[in-house]
């Protein structure tokens, strides 16, 4: 997984993430887009966005859409993985769509990659015994 350099990385992680789904939404990601999905400021992503820059994990222009560096994409890329991770392992658990979004929000900046990586085999294991145990039925 990723560490960041940046120690305020909950707040950068939640930035990478967003720019990442906008992206991949839109194709683009604007500071208006951001601030809405963040529900912040515009002003404090246009200071998020810099330093975002500076610290090399996108290219911003003013008054122009960003795009992730090669760096930032793999960054958003693992942020994105975790919280899916959690996010599978919790539907196992039968945790509703709400509580899950809560949930993985404040699990996802804390858990460590030691055990992100323990649920998503955990999570392995359990869906193919829930294969191999519907195989079954289907059988008799």
């Amino acid at each position: 997984m990723v560490q960041l350099k940046n120690k305020n990385s909950a707040c950068v992680e939640d930035y990478l993430e967003r720019i990442h789904e906008l992206i991949s939404e839109k194709g683009y990601a604007r500071a208006i887009d951001i601030a809405r999905a963040l529900g912040v400021s515009q002003s404090s992503v246009t200071s998020m966005v810099q330093k975002l820059a500076v610290e090399g994990l996108l290219n911003y222009e003013k008054y122009r859409g960003l795009t992730l560096t090669l760096e930032g994409e793999r960054v958003a890329l693992a942020i994105h993985e975790r919280h899916e991770i959690l996010k599978r392992f919790l539907s196992l658990l039968n945790v509703s769509q709400k509580a899950q979004e809560r949930d993985i929000e404040g699990l996802e900046h804390h858990i460590s990659d030691e055990t992100v990586q323990a649920l998503a085999r955990l999570s392995e294991f359990l869906e193919q015994r829930a294969y191999e145990a519907e195989s079954r039925t289907a059988l008799t």
